[in-house]
């Protein structure tokens, strides 16, 4: 047996295999999905976070440009206007000075300024595909890299998707986006994937996504799926509201758990970590 492949991150150690870890999100927008507007100001945004730490979160998600479906590009004055005040202020603050902090953005300069201020990690919703200096900045600053698949922009992505093999496509596009990440300079140990729940994806193919998630494990990376409050949990239980939907997301969350993933972005702690507990002593057998 292979020893497991470990990530340092700050003072935090994540053995992949060991246990679910859980990426909370803190959306700083206007027009996020699920929470837009409730934590766009410095003080909710760093109350919100204290609450996910004690809640369980083993990363902070900050985000300052909402990728939901019909949402409109922020340039990158405003994005920076919403993130880095707060990741400065997160480092500040005793109860999350230690916590991982991962960058939601697909803008490399947004990336490069938020680890200068304490973030730790880059989440690329794009693939690392919207800005062509992304993996070489990545690269050179020696941080992890999460690739998601998606297509088009949150725009149009919701029109694109025609797929003769949804699983296998998105496979194709991972193995080539960490291809070039390595071919850049990024280390294999620094690279992490996200198949993409709901971005540019139907219903029915977003079930595929987690009926075939060994599929994605055996691309050789750590894998995190994001299925907290998505359309496909509201389309299934006939609910409109994204906040109505946390057992839902419990539920998406055990077989995503069920098939290896290593990683779940969440809103919804201590819900999610409860969950996380009891599907990892369930489903996992080390």
């Amino acid at each position: 047996m292979t020893a497991p492949r470990v990530l340092n991150l700050r003072s935090s150690q994540f053995i992949w295999g060991k246990r679910t870890y859980l990426m909370a999100v803190v959306n700083v927008t206007p027009d996020s999905f699920s929470d837009g507007g409730e934590y766009n100001t410095l003080e909710a945004a760093v109350n919100h976070a204290e609450q996910l730490v004690r809640g369980g979160a083993d990363i902070l998600d900050i985000g300052g440009e909402s990728s939901r479906p019909g949402a409109k590009s922020v340039d990158l004055a405003e994005e920076l206007d919403r993130t880095i005040p707060v990741i400065s202020a997160l480092r500040q603050n005793p109860e999350t000075a230690k916590i991982p902090i991962s960058i939601d953005t697909t803008k490399a300069i947004v990336a490069e300024k938020a680890i200068a201020f304490g973030a730790d990690l880059v989440n690329d919703i794009s693939g690392a595909t919207f800005d062509p200096q992304m993996l070489a900045t990545v690269a050179r600053l020696g941080v992890p890299i999460i690739l998601m698949h998606s297509r088009g922009t949150p725009q149009t992505m919701q029109t694109l998707t025609d797929y003769q093999d949804v699983v296998a496509e998105i496979c194709q596009f991972l193995k080539a986006r960490c291809s070039e990440a390595i071919a850049w300079g990024i280390s294999p140990e620094n690279i992490i994937i996200d198949p993409g729940v709901g971005f540019a994806k139907t219903y029915q193919q977003n079930i595929e996504i987690f009926q075939h998630l060994n599929l994605f494990k055996q691309l050789g990376f750590p894998l995190l799926v994001g299925p907290s409050r998505k359309s496909f949990i509201g389309h299934i239980l006939r609910q409109s509201d994204p906040q109505q939907r946390i057992w839902g997301t419990a539920a998406a969350c055990c077989r995503a758990i069920a098939g290896g993933t290593d990683i779940l972005r969440v809103h919804d702690l201590p819900a999610m970590f409860e969950v996380s507990q009891v599907a990892d002593a369930l489903f996992r057998t080390e």
